[in-house]
């Protein structure tokens, strides 16, 4: 096999509790917890405000033979794993599904969006 210390993008393998699903593209995470917004005034910056942000995970799946697509609304208390092209494993634990699945039968695909409290990069 080719050398692929350079390779940054381009692949993306995900299992739910340790099923593999196809995913067709789009793979995005955050680890992120807060999100902050900045506060001005009329006569100066003022500071900013802080608030909780869920850690997601999501990605558009293909619909294959052994998909059952009603499965992935059901899905909560899930651990998601993702091994993407820079190395990195994803690890998302006690997520939940967020999106009502909806399948684009043209390229047989559907969007899924994990939520939880934690996702980090290892």
């Amino acid at each position: 096999m080719g050398n692929t210390s350079n390779r940054l993008a381009g692949t993306a393998l995900v299992s739910v509790d340790g099923m593999s699903i196809m995913v067709a593209g789009d793979f995005t995470y955050s680890p992120s917890t807060v999100t902050r917004e900045t506060l001005t005034g009329m006569d100066s910056v003022h500071g900013y405000k802080e608030k909780p942000e869920p850690c997601f995970i999501s990605c558009r799946v293909r619909d294959s033979g052994g998909t059952t697509v009603a499965d992935f609304n059901k899905q909560t208390n899930v651990t998601i794993v993702a091994e993407i092209a820079n190395g990195k494993t994803i690890i998302g634990e006690g997520m939940w599904a967020v999106k009502t699945p909806e399948v684009r039968s043209e390229d047989a695909e559907f969007e899924v969006r994990w939520e939880g409290i934690s996702v980090t990069e290892n």
